[in-house]
């Protein structure tokens, strides 16, 4: 327990950090599931931080015009028309697994040797391990983004989500999530 508990004050301190500006890219990709993912993902896309976005696990009725009409309306106002030209909307991920195996079918078809990943901080280890596996010759760059959970993040919820995440990343590091997931599908 006490093992389990160091590691656990590790990941709540990692996962509250603030993100560092991250290095130019060849592409982004925000994995869904989340609130800000999708709006920090088109700030460094207007910032020229990349030129190519994949939005990972879209619902498979959205729309880039949905997407637009959901933002903030100071960010949607900000953003150029031509930008959403260069979003991919991706429609199979269901699962951080499923969100690598899309990331890694985008990024080859686009020949992309950076990525700048974009998702929550108690997910951005578990994500970068589960794309670095799909993708082991790409440079993964992470930008974590602090959802609402994470304001109060001493409140039973928030513990108990962070308890849980830090508890599937333990998983993934031991290599048991793709297994299990292969496991099911079978």
């Amino acid at each position: 327990m006490l093992l389990w508990g160091t590691g656990f004050a590790w990941f709540v301190h990692d996962a509250l950090k603030s993100p560092g500006r991250p290095p130019v890219a060849d592409g982004i990709v925000a994995l869904t599931g989340g609130q800000g993912r999708i709006e920090a993902s088109l700030r460094l896309l207007a910032s020229g931080q990349a030129h190519q976005l994949l939005i990972s696990g879209v619902a498979p009725h959205a729309t880039t015009t949905s997407i637009a009409g959901a933002l903030p309306p100071d960010l949607a106002a900000s953003l150029p028309p031509e930008l959403w030209r260069q979003v991919t909307l991706g429609r199979h991920a269901t699962s951080t697994i499923g969100n690598a195996d899309e990331t890694a079918q985008w990024a080859r078809a686009n020949w992309l040797r950076s990525l700048i990943v974009v998702t929550a901080g108690y997910h951005i280890r578990r994500a970068i391990m589960e794309i670095h596996r799909t993708l082991p010759d790409v440079t993964l760059h992470p930008y974590a983004v602090r959802p609402p959970a994470l304001r109060a993040p001493l409140r039973g919820s928030s513990l108990r989500l962070l308890a849980m995440e830090y508890d599937k990343w333990l998983m993934a590091s031991l290599g048991l999530t793709r297994n299990m997931t292969v496991r099911t599908q079978n």
